[in-house]
């Protein structure tokens, strides 16, 4: 049973969109204000959360930035009065999933927590660490470990662009979609190099050569991280 936590200061409103997910069979969970709600956002088992943002105590922003930190699968949909586009626009960078202006209609509403559901049932799962032939890739620590003890630092960018690829493994990702979901950039107008030079670091950094083949190049399409090294 798929279980929603519903953050929202509005007492009516709250209490509303529970009653309406309860009788359509949801486990529902309730928080009043934003203390609360990120207590339960980044320690619940819950499956969704649908958050306002204007929030007492602590706004909603601030809350999906810290949710997106500790559970980056998390499927959120901000539920707001705010519509003006630079609002929408703040909420979808910082990783929400969908935007629901207020007031909307309860058919609305489920019609975009199963769409929300059915995408990310389709995500990829996120990696801790990478394990490859002489060494280990850890995203906490930000280091590159090989078995003679060596380390390295690897750049915030780089951890994002590896990751990204590893999640996707034998999967060939295009520059295009690259840029949009590691560097958020959402232009035809970009500069491949920058991912290309940002490959060839992790290359030299991985060691990667012939015989390893971390990271592959397909040829007309973009770059696939070898599942085969996970």
């Amino acid at each position: 049973m798929t279980k929603i936590l519903v953050v929202e200061d509005d007492h009516a409103i709250r209490q509303g969109i529970c009653d309406a997910l309860s009788m359509e069979g949801f486990t529902v969970y309730e928080a009043p204000d934003g203390e609360s709600g990120l207590r339960s956002a980044t320690s619940a088992d819950v499956d969704m959360i649908l958050l306002d943002l204007v929030l007492p105590k602590i706004g909603g922003l601030d809350i999906l930035k810290e949710v997106r930190q500790t559970r980056p699968r998390l499927p959120i949909i901000i539920l707001s009065a705010l519509g003006d586009e630079k609002d929408r626009i703040a909420g979808l960078k910082l990783g929400a999933d969908d935007y629901v202006v207020k007031p909307f209609s309860v058919k609305e509403l489920f019609a975009r927590i199963e769409a929300v559901l059915r995408r990310s049932a389709e995500r990829p799962s996120d990696v801790q660490k990478i394990h490859f032939d002489g060494g280990m890739i850890d995203f906490e620590r930000c280091e590159l470990n090989f078995d003679g003890d060596e380390r390295l630092d690897l750049s915030e960018k780089e951890l994002d662009l590896l990751r990204y690829l590893a999640m996707n493994a034998d999967r060939a990702i295009s520059r295009e979609e690259l840029f949009q979901k590691v560097w958020h950039i959402h232009s035809k107008n970009i500069n491949t190099r920058t991912i290309d030079m940002h490959i060839a670091r992790l290359r030299e950094k991985l060691r990667d050569n012939e015989q390893q083949k971390i990271l592959m190049t397909v040829r007309g399409k973009g770059y696939m991280f070898k599942k085969s090294a996970l």
